[in-house]
């Protein structure tokens, strides 16, 4: 049995997000401070991502002081609470391989220390010292307490209500250890 680590290579992969809202959307990244994925066989088997939630850029908010603003408002106790919870984490409980390359991932996202099963599809391709991993992760803000303008916990929002999932769209590059 032939098992392999490989380190996610932060400069080189990326996470790309997606909020919406019933008046549009906002996209931006964020980074990962670190990562590894675990392959036995030629499978990946297991891993884990740790997030910077202090380092959410806002992209499509040109104007300086209007991102700066929604910056300050994406880092609050209203959504990351950067302050007190720095990190985000994705630790992978379970994999099942669907083919040569697709997989459907078990873990457990922590944000804001609360943690919540989620489920996911990812494409996994490896060569000889390196991994590339692509999927995308729907997630709901307010399971992680973030329930500024939900539907599910105000009403009489119209216009301004945020819808309560995200999306995270991942393309990692990870190198053998």
């Amino acid at each position: 049995m032939e098992t392999q680590n490989f380190k996610i290579a932060n400069a080189q992969s990326s996470v790309n997000w997606i909020g919406k809202k019933v008046t549009g959307q906002h996209n931006g990244t964020i980074n990962i401070e670190e990562g590894n994925f675990t392959i036995v066989n030629g499978d990946l088997v297991a891993g884990n991502v740790v997030i910077d939630t202090t380092s959410i850029v806002i992209l499509d908010v040109t104007d300086p002081a209007t991102n700066q603003q929604f910056a300050g408002h994406l880092a609050s106790d209203d959504f990351f609470s950067t302050e007190k919870f720095k990190t985000a984490f994705l630790d992978i409980t379970s994999v099942a391989k669907q083919n040569e390359v697709n997989y459907f991932v078990e873990g457990n996202l922590t944000i804001k220390a609360i943690t919540h099963p989620i489920g996911f599809n990812l494409k996994v391709n490896t060569s000889e010292d390196e991994l590339s991993a692509s999927g995308k992760i729907i997630i709901d803000r307010t399971k992680y307490d973030m329930k500024f303008r939900s539907g599910n916990f105000f009403t009489n929002l119209g216009d301004t209500l945020i819808y309560n999932e995200f999306e995270l769209d991942v393309n990692l590059t990870a190198k053998l250890a």
